[in-house]
């Protein structure tokens, strides 16, 4: 992955990041995909008052990923707040690794740019994907 393919998830990840709804939890968090065509599609935490209801901005992301026609996941920038790393819950690490490979990198960053680099196979070991529901 390329630089300026860094710079442009660090920059679509921190325009949804301002827009997230987190009312509860007062802690927004943008994320963005790189999908295979080379499109940046990013969404943001939007939480519910019943909070198991609430959307991860990955999931926003991989959704608007989707909706676009992509198919294929080549990297993830997650964008958090705060002094800890803002990684995938496990729930969106399912999620990206339906649309990723295992050694698709995926990129944790604070408001001051990126702060840790994982492959999804580090976050997900021996996951389970679409190829173990082939015949």
């Amino acid at each position: 992955m390329s630089e300026a393919d860094l710079d442009r998830l660090f920059v679509a990840a921190k325009a949804v990041q301002a827009r997230a709804y987190a009312p509860y939890s007062g802690f927004r968090v943008g994320a963005a995909v790189l999908s295979e065509d080379g499109a940046v599609h990013a969404g943001c935490n939007v939480e519910n008052a019943a909070y198991p209801v609430g959307n991860c901005a990955e999931a926003g992301a991989i959704a608007a990923m989707v909706a676009g026609g992509g198919r294929a996941i080549r990297a993830v920038l997650v964008l958090g707040e705060g002094e800890a790393l803002v990684t995938p819950c496990g729930a969106c690490r399912q999620r990206i690794r339906e649309f990723a490979e295992p050694q698709t990198p995926v990129l944790v960053a604070g408001p001051d740019g990126l702060r840790a680099r994982f492959t999804l196979e580090q976050l997900l070991p021996a996951s389970f994907g679409p190829a173990n529901l082939r015949r």
